[in-house]
């Protein structure tokens, strides 16, 4: 795209934020033979003392054989029952994010579904996750000319008061893609996807690097990795987006230079941004 206003050096460093390596070194979390995430080595010994002896036999460090050598956590067992257990024992030791009750799905490196975890404990145990974002044009002064974008709550957990896309969140454990971007589209923007045109997949960004949300609750030993699909859509002149969940400040329809201003203040999440330069065609 050659619309002029996004510096080439800010974009550079956008996209290698995105991808760095873990502040410290990591070893594979494994679910019996699956590669689930991964963990700081000493990490989860804090939490054995709080195991039941079943609980210990259930979680394990041990040293890997064949090519992959090195130490490896394995949990046995039904891997969504150790995974709670894993979870609770975090939630008692303070290491891990704000208890939300929402479990997220856990895949393996194949992408084969195993089970599924407690969303506070991702980011320390390194498990990926799945999001899903949308981005709202309005054709106002041209071709897809404005852009509607949210500013996050000041109470969010995580990045309060910076800006996002029209919509961004969590894909559930019992959510399909198509079915999280329509029950998040409502409780973020009080949209149904009906009341959109050309609503349309437009690729997926992905992000590895340390867990912003760890650097104090966990002692900088969360590590995220995140896998977005984003859509796009029309939004019709006249129709605005009201916040159903207490999760957004304000939605404010922005034109495509002030955008591009604000992100390259860093206005936007890393998330966001990354979704926005690629919807733009960067």
């Amino acid at each position: 795209m050659s619309e002029a206003g996004l510096d080439a050096r800010w974009l550079t460093a956008l996209r290698i934020s995105a991808l760095c390596a873990p502040l410290r070194p990591r070893v594979p979390l494994l679910a019996g033979v699956h590669a689930i995430g991964s963990v700081e080595p000493d990490f989860l010994r804090q939490i054995m003392p709080l195991l039941s002896s079943n609980g210990r036999e259930m979680l394990q460090i041990e040293e890997q054989g064949g090519d992959r050598g090195g130490l490896a956590w394995r949990l046995h067992g039904n891997p969504t029952d150790s995974l709670a257990l894993l979870a609770g024992a975090l939630r008692e030791r303070g290491l891990c994010g704000a208890w939300r009750n929402e479990q997220l799905a856990v895949y393996d490196s194949t992408g084969q579904r195993l089970g599924s975890v407690e969303r506070a404990a991702v980011r320390p145990l390194g498990i990926s996750t799945q999001a899903v974002h949308l981005m709202g044009f309005v054709s106002r002064s041209g071709p897809d000319s404005h852009v509607w974008v949210q500013q996050r709550a000041l109470d969010k957990a995580n990045d309060p008061g910076m800006w996002d896309t029209l919509m961004g969140g969590m894909i559930g454990s019992q959510d399909s893609l198509t079915g999280a971007l329509a029950r998040e589209t409502w409780e973020e923007a009080g949209l149904q996807l009906d009341d959109l045109e050309e609503v349309s997949y437009g690729g997926r960004v992905s992000l590895r690097r340390p867990a912003q949300e760890a650097k104090h609750a966990m002692g900088g030993a969360g590590f995220m990795v995140e896998h977005i699909d984003w859509f796009r859509c029309s939004v019709p002149e006249g129709v605005v987006p009201q916040n159903q969940d207490g999760e957004v400040a304000q939605f404010v329809l922005m034109d495509r230079s002030e955008l591009l201003a604000r992100l390259q203040r860093d206005e936007f999440t890393t998330e966001a941004a990354l979704v926005l330069v690629a919807s733009l065609g960067y």
